[in-house]
């Protein structure tokens, strides 16, 4: 346990539990090491919380909505009241829809499917590739990286002014980098997309497990998020928003559940009446485990405070960022630059090594899992690393160009389940090997850089 910030200075910040905290795994240099979680950008550990909830629920599982019997009944109660409790914790309007998906790219791919005709999307080379690449069906305007956020505001404003102001119009935006961790001014580049007529969602996969989310203060139109980051367990994801367009497109999935009403025609067809509440998109049997454990984690965030928790973040990545500034030979990718307000993200180089190498012997030597590549973000990623040297190393990247076998990054990210020990132990790893080298060699394995043991 640690004092967080000055801020808070009578508040003791201890990491929230989460599963997996116990685990040892086993070195190749001999012994066993308490596993340091370090990839939550990726997927955060499930919070204990979450774990109990869904096991305490697990013996009165029972199919929603339709079931006579008790269990039924139950289900669809625990069902509903999630999807209250989700949208209590985005602060959404009383006239949005909350659709249970199965991810943020799930999300995002339900909405693409949703767009009027002839809708324009706006979207920034930045993003992750579930907000960069569902626009297949749209006429897509991809704009440049911005290096700071009232470029960001500026270079949307300029590429909004010059659309044929007639047709419908959305811009895709990130709430915080999956590589660099950086906050993005969705406030004002919403203020920008509705001064131009465009509507605007916000892909807060890596920004609503660090940060309160409230729909109606930033006036974003939709909202998407994935429950594996906001340590719920994989599976389940929402897509939270204005109503007008869900209603008005074909369901996503057709299927029981989304109908209304099936009727046969005198001529042998069927005619479909679609529901336009949320069951519109949400065909099938839904995964009401997933979404009472993306509720329980919202209650359980909301609960534990997210002054706390975002003061107890801010020092996790002061230490990382101190510590990694010793190391002249790490660089550290930034968009907006060192004062920019991020969240637990951080993304770096180190001179004379391939990320993957460097990764793969965090993991085997110090038991530290990092993730290393390009992060689902190739554009942004290849911008920040710019025209550096290339250095191959023992194992190349496996996500890497021909020819550029370096081309990939260290990522080291965390959030509440993290504790000191584990930040403390990445930032001496990092010290030695780039002292000292890495104590064994390593090949090339299944595109995975592996101990050559």
């Amino acid at each position: 346990m640690s004092v967080c910030t000055a801020a808070v200075a009578q508040t003791i910040c201890a990491p929230l539990p989460v599963l997996g905290g116990d685990v040892t795994v086993p070195l190749v240099t001999g012994g066993e090491v308490a596993y340091a979680a370090l990839d939550y950008a990726a997927s955060a550990p499930a919070l204990r919380r979450v774990w109990d909830d869904v096991a305490a629920y697990a013996p009165y599982y029972g199919s929603v909505h339709r079931g006579a019997g008790y269990l039924s009944q139950l289900s669809t109660d625990l069902f509903e009241n999630a999807r209250r409790t989700v949208a209590e914790f985005l602060d959404r309007r009383a006239d949005d829809q909350l659709v249970f998906t199965r991810s943020t790219t799930d999300s995002l791919n339900l909405l693409a499917a949703a767009l009027p005709a002839g809708c324009q999307v706006f979207v920034f080379e930045t993003e992750h590739h579930a907000s960069l690449l569902p626009w297949r069906d749209a006429r897509v305007t991809f704009l440049d990286a911005p290096r700071s956020p009232r470029r960001a505001v500026e270079t949307l404003e300029r590429a909004l002014a010059a659309r044929d102001p007639h047709g419908p119009a959305l811009v895709c935006v990130t709430g915080a980098s999956n590589v660099t961790g950086e906050l993005w001014p969705v406030r004002e580049l919403a203020a920008a997309a509705h001064a131009h007529g465009a509507r605007i969602v916000l892909d807060a996969a890596q920004l609503a497990p660090h940060h309160p989310v409230s729909v109606r203060d930033l006036d974003v139109d939709w909202i998407a998020f994935s429950g594996h980051k906001l340590y719920a367990p994989f599976g389940s994801g929402v897509l939270a928003g204005r109503a007008d367009w869900l209603r008005a497109a074909e369901p996503y999935l057709a299927g029981g559940g989304a109908s209304r009403r099936v009727t046969r025609r005198a001529d042998g067809g069927v005619d479909v009446e679609w529901h336009d509440s949320a069951a519109r998109h949400e065909a099938g049997s839904p995964n009401v485990i997933g979404a009472y454990a993306v509720a329980s984690a919202c209650k359980a965030l909301t609960e534990a405070g997210f002054d706390a928790l975002v003061a107890r973040e801010q020092y996790l990545i002061g230490k990382v960022r101190a510590g990694l500034a010793e190391v002249p030979e790490v660089r550290v990718l930034s968009l907006f630059g060192d004062d920019a307000p991020r969240v637990g993200v951080i993304s770096f180089v180190v001179e004379g090594w391939n990320s993957s190498h460097f990764a793969a012997a965090l993991s085997a030597e110090y038991g530290i899992g990092v993730r290393d590549g390009l992060f689902c973000a190739h554009p942004l990623v290849r911008t920040l690393l710019g025209d550096g040297p290339r250095t191959r190393g023992e194992c190349g990247a496996p996500e890497a160009a021909p020819g550029e076998n370096s081309l990939n990054a260290v990522r080291v990210s965390f959030g509440a389940g993290t504790p000191d020990e584990h930040v403390e132990r990445f930032v001496d790893a990092v010290r030695e090997l780039v002292r000292h080298g890495a104590k064994l060699r390593y090949r090339t394995q299944d595109g995975r850089c592996v101990p050559a043991v």
